[in-house]
C-alpha cells in the first residue's frame, strides 16, 4: 500500500503490528457486520498516521475487502493518509496528534455513565506524548477512576525528526503515569503473549485507568527499516519492497 501509492509512515506501521494483531484478534468486543453496536469496545488510534496498517487490520477482520485497499491515498478515495472515520470500523479521524487520548477519556465516560460495559482503548505513539492535551487527559482519567480505559504506547523511541531522547526526553516514563495515578504495565510490544495477557486483563482490578508501555521497533521485521528514522517518511522503492516482503514471508 505504501508503495504503490508513494506514501509514508511505514516503521511506525509496523512498530504496532503486533499490538493491532492482538487487539483485533484476541481482545475487542466487535462485529464486523455491526460496527456501530452500542456494546462494542472503542479503539481509538491517536497515532493517525500509522494509518496503512490500521486500514489493512479492519480489511483482514473483515470490516471490507482487501481490493478496497488499492485506492489507497488516491484522490477521491475514502482511503486516507491519516485514518479517516469514513472507513467501517474506524470510531474517529485522527492524525492531528494529543487528541486521539481525550477523545477516548470521553467514550470510556460516556461508556460507564450508560452501563454499556463497553471498553476504550487508545494508542498513542510515544512522540505524540509530548503534547500538553494528553498530559490533561491523564489527569483527568484516573480522577474519575475510568478503569474501562486502556491507553497503549507505542514506544519505538523514534519520532519524526530524531529520537525521543533528543527531541524530548520522556524518561522517566513510566513513573511518570504512576505518579499520576494510573495502572502500569510495562512490556515487549512484539510479545503476542504478553499483550494477551496484559490487554485482557482490563479492567484494572485497582479502579484506576491502565497504561501499557508497549516497548517497539520502529520498522520491525525488515532488517534496512529496523530502528532507522529515515523510515518514518520514505516509501519503498521497488527493489526495496521486494526485500521487505520476503523478509516479512509474504
Amino acid at each position: 500500500m505504501v508503495h504503490a501509492a508513494k506514501a509514508s509512515h511505514i516503521g511506525g506501521c509496523l512498530s504496532m503490528a503486533d499490538i493491532l494483531a492482538v487487539l483485533y484478534t484476541r481482545i475487542l468486543r466487535l462485529d464486523p457486520a455491526e460496527p456501530q453496536s452500542p456494546i462494542r469496545d472503542r479503539f481509538v488510534l491517536s497515532k493517525g498516521h500509522a494509518t496503512a496498517i490500521m486500514y489493512a487490520t479492519l480489511a483482514e477482520c473483515g470490516f471490507f475487502s482487501p481490493a478496497e485497499l488499492d485506492s489507497y491515498c488516491r484522490d477521491g478515495s475514502i482511503f486516507t493518509g491519516h485514518v479517516s472515520h469514513a472507513v467501517p470500523g474506524v470510531e474517529v479521524s485522527t492524525g492531528s496528534l494529543g487528541h486521539g487520548l481525550p477523545i477516548a477519556i470521553g467514550m470510556a465516560l460516556a461508556a460507564r455513565s450508560a452501563s454499556a460495559g463497553s471498553r476504550v482503548f487508545c494508542l498513542l505513539s510515544d512522540g505524540e506524548c509530548d503534547e500538553g492535551s494528553n498530559w490533561e487527559g491523564i489527569l483527568f482519567a484516573p480522577h474519575h477512576k475510568l478503569d474501562n480505559l486502556c491507553v497503549i504506547v507505542d514506544f519505538n523511541k523514534i519520532q519524526s525528526f530524531g529520537s525521543v531522547a533528543e527531541v524530548l526526553n520522556l524518561d522517566p516514563f513510566a513513573e511518570k503515569w504512576t505518579a499520576f495515578g494510573w495502572h502500569v504495565e510495562e512490556i515487549d510490544g512484539h510479545d503476542v503473549v504478553a499483550l494477551e495477557r496484559v490487554l485482557g486483563a482490563l479492567p484494572a482490578p485497582s479502579g484506576r485507568p491502565t497504561v501499557v508501555i508497549a516497548h517497539t521497533v520502529k520498522g520491525k521485521g525488515v532488517s534496512f527499516m529496523e530502528n532507522k528514522l529515515e523510515w518514518h517518511y520514505r516509501s519503498p522503492s521497488d527493489e526495496l519492497l521486494a526485500q521487505a516482503l520476503a523478509e516479512v514471508g509474504v
